[in-house]
Protein backbone atom coordinates (compact mmCIF):
# COMPACT_ATOMS: atom_id res chain seq x y z
CA UNK A 1 0.00 0.00 0.00
CA UNK A 2 1.13 3.49 -0.79
CA UNK A 3 0.18 7.20 -0.60
CA UNK A 4 -2.35 7.92 1.88
CA UNK A 5 -4.52 4.70 0.49
CA UNK A 6 -4.69 2.79 4.37
CA UNK A 7 -6.25 6.27 5.45
CA UNK A 8 -9.67 8.06 4.93
CA UNK A 9 -13.43 7.35 5.14
CA UNK A 10 -14.73 3.92 3.74
CA UNK A 11 -18.20 3.14 3.65
CA UNK A 12 -19.82 -0.18 2.42
CA UNK A 13 -23.74 -0.27 1.95
CA UNK A 14 -24.29 -3.62 2.60
CA UNK A 15 -24.31 -5.51 5.25
CA UNK A 16 -24.06 -8.86 3.73
CA UNK A 17 -22.07 -11.71 2.55
CA UNK A 18 -19.63 -9.57 0.01
CA UNK A 19 -19.97 -6.69 2.81
CA UNK A 20 -18.76 -8.30 5.38
CA UNK A 21 -15.67 -10.23 3.62
CA UNK A 22 -14.91 -6.59 1.77
CA UNK A 23 -14.54 -5.18 5.34
CA UNK A 24 -12.01 -7.88 6.66
CA UNK A 25 -10.13 -7.79 3.56
CA UNK A 26 -9.64 -3.96 3.60
CA UNK A 27 -8.06 -5.05 7.45
CA UNK A 28 -6.20 -7.88 5.92
CA UNK A 29 -4.49 -5.38 3.47
CA UNK A 30 -3.66 -2.74 5.82
CA UNK A 31 -6.71 -0.16 5.87
CA UNK A 32 -6.54 1.21 9.74
CA UNK A 33 -8.96 4.40 9.49
CA UNK A 34 -12.96 5.11 9.44
CA UNK A 35 -14.61 1.74 8.18
CA UNK A 36 -18.60 1.95 8.29
CA UNK A 37 -20.93 -0.76 6.91
CA UNK A 38 -24.43 0.31 6.59
CA UNK A 39 -27.54 -2.06 5.98
CA UNK A 40 -31.36 -2.73 5.86
CA UNK A 41 -31.52 -5.23 7.42
CA UNK A 42 -31.13 -5.76 11.48
CA UNK A 43 -29.24 -8.84 11.63
CA UNK A 44 -25.88 -9.41 10.83
CA UNK A 45 -24.37 -10.63 7.29
CA UNK A 46 -25.57 -13.98 7.36
CA UNK A 47 -25.60 -17.06 4.92
CA UNK A 48 -28.42 -17.48 2.51
CA UNK A 49 -27.98 -20.97 1.00
CA UNK A 50 -29.03 -22.58 4.44
CA UNK A 51 -32.31 -20.55 3.90
CA UNK A 52 -33.59 -22.38 1.24
CA UNK A 53 -32.45 -25.76 1.95
CA UNK A 54 -31.43 -26.56 6.39
CA UNK A 55 -33.61 -24.08 7.13
CA UNK A 56 -37.05 -24.94 5.33
CA UNK A 57 -36.14 -28.62 6.62
CA UNK A 58 -36.02 -27.75 10.07
CA UNK A 59 -33.06 -28.75 10.48
CA UNK A 60 -31.40 -24.94 11.29
CA UNK A 61 -33.43 -22.09 12.31
CA UNK A 62 -33.07 -19.00 10.59
CA UNK A 63 -31.32 -17.20 13.40
CA UNK A 64 -28.73 -19.79 13.19
CA UNK A 65 -26.92 -18.68 9.41
CA UNK A 66 -24.87 -16.20 11.00
CA UNK A 67 -21.71 -15.86 8.72
CA UNK A 68 -18.45 -16.88 10.98
CA UNK A 69 -15.76 -14.00 10.79
CA UNK A 70 -12.35 -14.56 9.46
CA UNK A 71 -11.45 -11.63 11.75
CA UNK A 72 -13.01 -8.48 13.46
CA UNK A 73 -13.32 -5.87 10.72
CA UNK A 74 -13.59 -2.91 13.48
CA UNK A 75 -16.24 -1.41 11.87
CA UNK A 76 -18.99 0.88 12.79
CA UNK A 77 -22.00 -1.31 12.06
CA UNK A 78 -25.41 0.85 11.05
CA UNK A 79 -27.72 -1.95 11.16
CA UNK A 80 -31.78 -1.49 10.27
CA UNK A 81 -31.49 1.62 8.24
CA UNK A 82 -31.35 1.33 4.61
CA UNK A 83 -29.80 3.84 2.45
CA UNK A 84 -31.56 6.24 -0.05
CA UNK A 85 -29.50 7.69 -1.79
CA UNK A 86 -26.16 8.63 -2.92
CA UNK A 87 -24.25 12.34 -3.85
CA UNK A 88 -21.05 11.33 -5.71
CA UNK A 89 -20.19 14.97 -6.01
CA UNK A 90 -20.63 15.66 -2.14
CA UNK A 91 -19.59 12.35 -1.41
CA UNK A 92 -21.81 11.36 1.06
CA UNK A 93 -24.31 8.61 1.57
CA UNK A 94 -27.91 9.18 2.08
CA UNK A 95 -29.98 7.36 4.93
CA UNK A 96 -33.46 6.31 5.55
CA UNK A 97 -33.17 8.16 9.40
CA UNK A 98 -31.63 11.20 8.26
CA UNK A 99 -28.29 10.82 8.02
CA UNK A 100 -25.60 12.18 5.37
CA UNK A 101 -22.55 9.87 5.96
CA UNK A 102 -19.10 11.33 4.10
CA UNK A 103 -17.28 8.87 2.68
CA UNK A 104 -14.06 8.74 0.82
CA UNK A 105 -14.25 5.84 -0.86
CA UNK A 106 -17.51 3.67 -1.26
CA UNK A 107 -18.33 -0.12 -2.01
CA UNK A 108 -22.18 -0.82 -2.82
CA UNK A 109 -22.88 -4.01 -2.01
CA UNK A 110 -26.74 -3.80 -1.60
CA UNK A 111 -27.48 -7.63 -3.41
CA UNK A 112 -31.19 -8.04 -4.48
CA UNK A 113 -34.36 -8.85 -3.03
CA UNK A 114 -37.25 -11.14 -4.21
CA UNK A 115 -39.62 -10.22 -6.84
CA UNK A 116 -43.02 -9.70 -4.94
CA UNK A 117 -46.43 -10.85 -6.44
CA UNK A 118 -46.90 -7.90 -8.91
CA UNK A 119 -51.02 -7.45 -7.55
CA UNK A 120 -50.29 -6.23 -3.89
CA UNK A 121 -53.74 -7.04 -2.25
CA UNK A 122 -53.08 -10.79 -3.90
CA UNK A 123 -49.73 -10.38 -2.60
CA UNK A 124 -50.87 -8.89 1.01
CA UNK A 125 -53.04 -12.40 1.48
CA UNK A 126 -51.86 -14.50 4.79
CA UNK A 127 -50.06 -17.37 3.57
CA UNK A 128 -48.52 -15.12 0.04
CA UNK A 129 -44.84 -15.21 0.92
CA UNK A 130 -41.20 -14.96 -0.88
CA UNK A 131 -38.04 -16.41 0.08
CA UNK A 132 -34.68 -14.38 -0.03
CA UNK A 133 -33.88 -13.03 3.96
CA UNK A 134 -33.93 -15.18 7.28
CA UNK A 135 -36.93 -13.47 8.31
CA UNK A 136 -38.68 -14.93 4.74
CA UNK A 137 -37.08 -18.48 5.79
CA UNK A 138 -38.11 -18.63 9.22
CA UNK A 139 -41.90 -17.55 8.71
CA UNK A 140 -41.75 -20.25 5.50
CA UNK A 141 -40.35 -22.82 7.72
CA UNK A 142 -43.26 -22.01 10.66
CA UNK A 143 -45.59 -22.59 7.74
CA UNK A 144 -44.44 -26.02 6.30
CA UNK A 145 -43.83 -27.34 10.07
CA UNK A 146 -47.53 -26.67 10.26
CA UNK A 147 -48.18 -28.95 7.72
CA UNK A 148 -50.69 -27.14 4.62
CA UNK A 149 -52.52 -29.43 2.64
CA UNK A 150 -50.64 -28.16 -0.36
CA UNK A 151 -47.92 -25.98 -0.94
CA UNK A 152 -48.14 -23.57 -4.69
CA UNK A 153 -44.76 -22.10 -5.39
CA UNK A 154 -44.89 -19.48 -8.78
CA UNK A 155 -41.24 -20.04 -10.33
CA UNK A 156 -38.95 -23.25 -11.32
CA UNK A 157 -35.68 -21.51 -10.93
CA UNK A 158 -33.25 -23.02 -8.38
CA UNK A 159 -34.72 -21.18 -5.23
CA UNK A 160 -38.54 -22.22 -6.47
CA UNK A 161 -37.46 -25.92 -7.00
CA UNK A 162 -35.20 -26.23 -3.88
CA UNK A 163 -38.64 -24.59 -2.08
CA UNK A 164 -40.84 -27.75 -3.73
CA UNK A 165 -37.55 -30.03 -2.90
CA UNK A 166 -38.01 -29.38 0.66
CA UNK A 167 -42.23 -29.54 0.78
CA UNK A 168 -41.53 -33.02 -0.43
CA UNK A 169 -38.66 -34.00 1.64
CA UNK A 170 -41.32 -33.15 4.54
CA UNK A 171 -44.26 -34.78 2.74
CA UNK A 172 -46.03 -31.61 1.95
CA UNK A 173 -47.80 -31.86 -1.34
CA UNK A 174 -46.53 -29.03 -3.53
CA UNK A 175 -47.10 -28.13 -7.08
CA UNK A 176 -45.08 -25.65 -9.25
CA UNK A 177 -45.93 -23.06 -12.02
CA UNK A 178 -43.50 -22.45 -14.40
CA UNK A 179 -43.76 -20.25 -17.42
CA UNK A 180 -41.24 -21.98 -19.01
CA UNK A 181 -41.10 -25.41 -20.72
CA UNK A 182 -39.20 -26.80 -17.50
CA UNK A 183 -37.59 -26.50 -14.15
CA UNK A 184 -34.07 -24.50 -14.25
CA UNK A 185 -34.83 -24.10 -17.85
CA UNK A 186 -33.59 -20.49 -17.67
CA UNK A 187 -30.16 -21.84 -15.87
CA UNK A 188 -29.15 -24.53 -17.40
CA UNK A 189 -30.83 -24.78 -21.11
CA UNK A 190 -34.31 -26.90 -22.09
CA UNK A 191 -32.13 -29.93 -22.83
CA UNK A 192 -30.56 -30.18 -19.54
CA UNK A 193 -33.40 -29.11 -17.74
CA UNK A 194 -35.45 -32.38 -19.06
CA UNK A 195 -33.49 -34.19 -15.85
CA UNK A 196 -34.99 -31.34 -13.53
CA UNK A 197 -38.58 -31.80 -14.72
CA UNK A 198 -37.94 -36.00 -14.13
CA UNK A 199 -36.70 -35.40 -11.07
CA UNK A 200 -39.11 -33.30 -9.67
CA UNK A 201 -42.62 -35.33 -11.26
CA UNK A 202 -40.33 -38.99 -9.95
CA UNK A 203 -40.57 -37.14 -6.49
CA UNK A 204 -44.47 -36.72 -6.40
CA UNK A 205 -44.06 -32.99 -7.53
CA UNK A 206 -47.28 -31.46 -9.37
CA UNK A 207 -45.48 -29.47 -12.10
CA UNK A 208 -47.43 -27.37 -14.63
CA UNK A 209 -44.66 -25.93 -17.29
CA UNK A 210 -45.91 -23.53 -20.27
CA UNK A 211 -48.81 -21.71 -17.65
CA UNK A 212 -48.85 -18.51 -15.69
CA UNK A 213 -50.56 -17.72 -12.52
CA UNK A 214 -53.34 -15.37 -13.63
CA UNK A 215 -54.43 -14.87 -10.01
CA UNK A 216 -54.59 -15.49 -6.75
CA UNK A 217 -57.02 -16.10 -4.48
CA UNK A 218 -58.28 -15.92 -0.85
CA UNK A 219 -60.24 -13.54 1.24
CA UNK A 220 -57.71 -12.55 3.57
CA UNK A 221 -56.25 -16.04 3.21
CA UNK A 222 -54.86 -17.92 0.64
CA UNK A 223 -56.89 -20.58 -0.59
CA UNK A 224 -55.59 -21.19 -4.17
CA UNK A 225 -54.67 -20.19 -7.69
CA UNK A 226 -55.99 -19.50 -10.95
CA UNK A 227 -53.94 -20.70 -14.35
CA UNK A 228 -53.61 -19.70 -17.43
CA UNK A 229 -54.76 -22.44 -18.66
CA UNK A 230 -57.99 -22.52 -16.96
CA UNK A 231 -57.35 -24.93 -14.00
CA UNK A 232 -57.55 -23.56 -10.71
CA UNK A 233 -54.93 -25.03 -7.83
CA UNK A 234 -56.28 -25.31 -4.29
CA UNK A 235 -53.75 -24.56 -1.46
CA UNK A 236 -53.08 -23.03 1.71
CA UNK A 237 -49.29 -21.48 0.81
CA UNK A 238 -48.27 -19.90 -1.79
CA UNK A 239 -44.38 -18.89 -2.12
CA UNK A 240 -43.80 -16.43 -4.88
CA UNK A 241 -40.31 -17.81 -6.58
CA UNK A 242 -40.33 -15.08 -9.69
CA UNK A 243 -36.68 -14.50 -9.28
CA UNK A 244 -34.83 -11.24 -8.01
CA UNK A 245 -35.21 -7.37 -8.11
CA UNK A 246 -31.59 -5.40 -8.05
CA UNK A 247 -31.68 -3.02 -5.03
CA UNK A 248 -30.27 0.14 -7.37
CA UNK A 249 -33.67 2.45 -6.54
CA UNK A 250 -31.53 4.42 -4.00
CA UNK A 251 -28.78 4.93 -7.06
CA UNK A 252 -31.20 6.82 -9.27
CA UNK A 253 -30.22 10.54 -9.05
CA UNK A 254 -26.56 9.71 -8.64
CA UNK A 255 -25.26 9.85 -11.96
CA UNK A 256 -23.94 6.54 -12.29
CA UNK A 257 -24.69 3.37 -14.26
CA UNK A 258 -26.86 1.80 -12.07
CA UNK A 259 -30.42 0.44 -13.32
CA UNK A 260 -32.82 -2.98 -13.47
CA UNK A 261 -29.55 -5.36 -14.60
CA UNK A 262 -27.36 -3.77 -11.85
CA UNK A 263 -24.48 -1.57 -11.11
CA UNK A 264 -21.99 -1.54 -14.06
CA UNK A 265 -18.13 -1.41 -13.24
CA UNK A 266 -15.02 -2.85 -15.27
CA UNK A 267 -13.11 -5.44 -13.77
CA UNK A 268 -11.38 -3.79 -10.99
CA UNK A 269 -14.46 -3.78 -9.17
CA UNK A 270 -14.75 0.43 -10.88
CA UNK A 271 -18.43 2.33 -10.86
CA UNK A 272 -18.52 3.57 -13.96
CA UNK A 273 -21.05 6.83 -13.96
CA UNK A 274 -24.03 6.99 -16.65
CA UNK A 275 -21.76 8.23 -19.36
CA UNK A 276 -19.36 5.51 -19.16
CA UNK A 277 -16.61 6.95 -17.12
CA UNK A 278 -14.94 4.51 -14.35
CA UNK A 279 -14.93 5.75 -10.79
CA UNK A 280 -12.06 6.02 -8.68
CA UNK A 281 -13.52 6.18 -5.47
CA UNK A 282 -16.87 4.15 -5.73
CA UNK A 283 -16.53 0.70 -6.09
CA UNK A 284 -19.44 -2.31 -6.21
CA UNK A 285 -19.29 -6.49 -4.98
CA UNK A 286 -21.71 -9.26 -5.18
CA UNK A 287 -25.39 -10.05 -6.63
CA UNK A 288 -25.87 -5.97 -7.76
CA UNK A 289 -22.39 -5.78 -9.33
CA UNK A 290 -22.78 -5.84 -13.61
CA UNK A 291 -18.71 -6.65 -14.97
CA UNK A 292 -17.20 -7.66 -18.28
CA UNK A 293 -15.96 -11.37 -18.43
CA UNK A 294 -12.89 -12.04 -21.18
CA UNK A 295 -14.23 -15.62 -21.32
CA UNK A 296 -17.61 -14.75 -22.55
CA UNK A 297 -16.86 -12.51 -25.12
CA UNK A 298 -17.09 -9.42 -22.28
CA UNK A 299 -20.20 -9.45 -22.21
CA UNK A 300 -21.61 -7.70 -18.72
CA UNK A 301 -22.20 -10.60 -16.02
CA UNK A 302 -24.59 -10.70 -13.30
CA UNK A 303 -24.16 -13.37 -10.58
CA UNK A 304 -26.61 -14.32 -7.86
CA UNK A 305 -23.68 -16.63 -6.26
CA UNK A 306 -22.35 -17.15 -2.95
CA UNK A 307 -18.57 -17.67 -4.54
CA UNK A 308 -18.54 -14.61 -7.11
CA UNK A 309 -19.62 -12.47 -3.86
CA UNK A 310 -16.70 -13.39 -2.00
CA UNK A 311 -13.93 -13.39 -4.75
CA UNK A 312 -15.75 -9.68 -6.16
CA UNK A 313 -15.70 -8.79 -2.61
CA UNK A 314 -11.78 -9.70 -1.91
CA UNK A 315 -10.91 -7.94 -5.03
CA UNK A 316 -13.09 -4.77 -5.19
CA UNK A 317 -11.55 -4.24 -1.05
CA UNK A 318 -8.09 -5.36 -2.14
CA UNK A 319 -8.14 -2.11 -5.21
CA UNK A 320 -9.90 0.39 -2.99
CA UNK A 321 -6.58 0.56 -0.76
CA UNK A 322 -3.97 -0.11 -3.85
CA UNK A 323 -2.52 1.97 -6.24
CA UNK A 324 -3.13 1.35 -9.93
CA UNK A 325 -0.10 -1.21 -10.72
CA UNK A 326 -0.89 -3.15 -8.08
CA UNK A 327 -4.49 -3.43 -8.79
CA UNK A 328 -6.29 -6.82 -9.95
CA UNK A 329 -9.41 -8.10 -12.16
CA UNK A 330 -11.85 -9.95 -11.11
CA UNK A 331 -11.79 -13.22 -13.46
CA UNK A 332 -13.18 -15.82 -10.69
CA UNK A 333 -15.13 -18.45 -12.97
CA UNK A 334 -18.65 -18.32 -12.03
CA UNK A 335 -19.07 -21.46 -9.83
CA UNK A 336 -22.87 -22.27 -8.44
CA UNK A 337 -24.03 -25.47 -6.34
CA UNK A 338 -27.93 -26.60 -5.45
CA UNK A 339 -29.23 -29.73 -3.44
CA UNK A 340 -32.41 -30.60 -4.41
CA UNK A 341 -34.39 -34.14 -4.82
CA UNK A 342 -31.78 -36.28 -3.60
CA UNK A 343 -29.20 -35.19 -5.94
CA UNK A 344 -26.68 -32.48 -6.06
CA UNK A 345 -25.94 -29.82 -8.94
CA UNK A 346 -22.92 -28.40 -9.73
CA UNK A 347 -22.34 -25.92 -12.50
CA UNK A 348 -18.84 -23.89 -13.02
CA UNK A 349 -18.99 -21.39 -16.28
CA UNK A 350 -21.95 -20.02 -17.77
CA UNK A 351 -24.27 -22.54 -19.60
CA UNK A 352 -26.70 -20.18 -20.90
CA UNK A 353 -23.84 -18.73 -22.66
CA UNK A 354 -23.91 -22.09 -25.32
CA UNK A 355 -25.71 -22.98 -27.99
CA UNK A 356 -24.44 -26.98 -27.56
CA UNK A 357 -24.25 -29.69 -24.61
CA UNK A 358 -22.78 -33.15 -24.95
CA UNK A 359 -22.99 -35.70 -22.46
CA UNK A 360 -19.23 -36.22 -21.51
CA UNK A 361 -19.18 -38.75 -18.35
CA UNK A 362 -21.98 -40.83 -16.54
CA UNK A 363 -25.84 -41.04 -17.71
CA UNK A 364 -28.89 -39.74 -17.47
CA UNK A 365 -30.70 -42.69 -16.06
CA UNK A 366 -28.01 -42.93 -12.97
CA UNK A 367 -28.52 -39.30 -12.19
CA UNK A 368 -24.73 -39.20 -12.18
CA UNK A 369 -23.44 -37.14 -15.17
CA UNK A 370 -21.22 -34.57 -16.35
CA UNK A 371 -22.81 -32.31 -19.20
CA UNK A 372 -20.42 -29.90 -21.36
CA UNK A 373 -21.39 -26.94 -22.65
CA UNK A 374 -20.00 -25.24 -25.94
CA UNK A 375 -20.16 -21.88 -27.89
CA UNK A 376 -19.00 -21.14 -31.17
CA UNK A 377 -16.80 -24.02 -30.99
CA UNK A 378 -15.10 -24.08 -27.43
CA UNK A 379 -15.94 -25.18 -23.46
CA UNK A 380 -18.22 -22.64 -21.96
CA UNK A 381 -19.51 -24.20 -19.24
CA UNK A 382 -20.29 -27.84 -17.61
CA UNK A 383 -22.82 -29.13 -14.99
CA UNK A 384 -22.58 -32.17 -12.80
CA UNK A 385 -25.05 -34.19 -10.90
CA UNK A 386 -23.68 -35.88 -8.49
CA UNK A 387 -20.15 -36.08 -9.71
CA UNK A 388 -18.77 -32.59 -8.59
CA UNK A 389 -15.29 -34.31 -8.47
CA UNK A 390 -14.62 -33.70 -11.85
CA UNK A 391 -15.75 -29.59 -11.96
CA UNK A 392 -11.94 -28.68 -11.02
CA UNK A 393 -11.14 -30.54 -14.41
CA UNK A 394 -13.73 -28.71 -16.67
CA UNK A 395 -13.22 -25.47 -15.38
CA UNK A 396 -9.43 -25.52 -16.33
CA UNK A 397 -11.53 -26.25 -19.73
CA UNK A 398 -13.34 -23.01 -20.04
CA UNK A 399 -10.48 -21.22 -18.51
CA UNK A 400 -7.78 -22.56 -21.25
CA UNK A 401 -11.14 -21.68 -23.99
CA UNK A 402 -10.39 -25.55 -24.78
CA UNK A 403 -12.43 -26.91 -27.72
CA UNK A 404 -15.86 -28.10 -28.03
CA UNK A 405 -16.83 -30.66 -27.53
CA UNK A 406 -14.33 -32.03 -25.20
CA UNK A 407 -12.31 -34.78 -26.92
CA UNK A 408 -12.67 -38.47 -26.03
CA UNK A 409 -12.00 -39.49 -22.70
CA UNK A 410 -11.44 -36.20 -21.64
CA UNK A 411 -11.73 -36.34 -17.90
CA UNK A 412 -11.63 -39.81 -17.06
CA UNK A 413 -10.00 -41.75 -20.04
CA UNK A 414 -13.65 -43.22 -21.04
CA UNK A 415 -15.30 -41.89 -24.70
CA UNK A 416 -17.93 -39.30 -24.45
CA UNK A 417 -21.40 -40.47 -23.19
CA UNK A 418 -23.25 -38.80 -26.32
CA UNK A 419 -21.13 -38.64 -29.36
CA UNK A 420 -22.85 -35.87 -30.71
CA UNK A 421 -23.24 -32.55 -29.33
CA UNK A 422 -27.02 -31.64 -29.42
CA UNK A 423 -28.73 -28.09 -28.61
CA UNK A 424 -28.57 -26.80 -25.73
CA UNK A 425 -31.86 -25.01 -26.16
CA UNK A 426 -31.27 -21.72 -23.65
CA UNK A 427 -34.59 -19.85 -23.77
CA UNK A 428 -35.53 -16.60 -23.87
CA UNK A 429 -35.28 -15.40 -20.42
CA UNK A 430 -38.33 -13.28 -20.75
CA UNK A 431 -40.51 -16.10 -21.23
CA UNK A 432 -40.10 -17.35 -18.01
CA UNK A 433 -41.47 -16.63 -14.72
CA UNK A 434 -38.25 -17.52 -12.73
CA UNK A 435 -34.97 -15.27 -13.27
CA UNK A 436 -31.92 -16.49 -14.43
CA UNK A 437 -28.82 -16.87 -11.45
CA UNK A 438 -26.37 -15.89 -13.95
CA UNK A 439 -27.38 -13.21 -16.15
CA UNK A 440 -26.02 -12.01 -19.80
CA UNK A 441 -26.95 -8.63 -19.78
CA UNK A 442 -24.61 -8.16 -23.21
CA UNK A 443 -22.42 -5.38 -23.47
CA UNK A 444 -24.38 -1.92 -23.43
CA UNK A 445 -26.34 0.35 -20.75
CA UNK A 446 -29.82 -0.92 -20.21
CA UNK A 447 -31.15 2.72 -20.52
CA UNK A 448 -30.71 5.64 -22.84
CA UNK A 449 -29.47 9.02 -22.45
CA UNK A 450 -29.69 12.28 -23.92
CA UNK A 451 -25.88 13.44 -24.59
CA UNK A 452 -25.45 16.79 -23.36
CA UNK A 453 -22.12 18.67 -25.26
CA UNK A 454 -20.35 21.29 -22.81
CA UNK A 455 -20.80 24.83 -24.25
CA UNK A 456 -23.54 23.68 -26.55
CA UNK A 457 -20.70 22.23 -29.64
CA UNK A 458 -22.18 20.73 -32.26
CA UNK A 459 -20.33 17.82 -34.06
CA UNK A 460 -18.63 18.74 -36.80
CA UNK A 461 -18.96 22.50 -35.21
Amino acid sequence: MSGDLDQGRIVIVGASLAGLRAAETLREEGFTDSLTVVGDEPHPPYDRPPLSKQVLLGKAAADATVLPTRRDPDADWRLGVAATGLDPAGKRVLLADGVSLPYDRLLIATGTRARPWPDPAQAALDGVLTLRTSDDAARLAERLTAGPRRVLVIGGGFTGSEIASACRERGIEVTVAERGPAPLVGALGGTFAKLAAGLQRAHGVDLRCGVTVTALRGNGHFTGADLSDGSRVDADVCVVAMGAIRNTEWLADSGLAAGRLGVACDAGCRVFNAYGIVTDDVFVAGDVARFPHPLFEYQMLALEHWGNAVAQAEVAAHNMVSPGPLRRPHLTVPVFWSSQFGVNIKSVGVPSFSDQVVIAQGSLGERRLVAVYGYRGRVTAAVTVNMAKWLEYYQGLIEAAAPFPPGPGAADGSPLVTEFPVPSNVPDPRGLLHGPTVALTGHLPDRRLTLVRPGGIRPGG
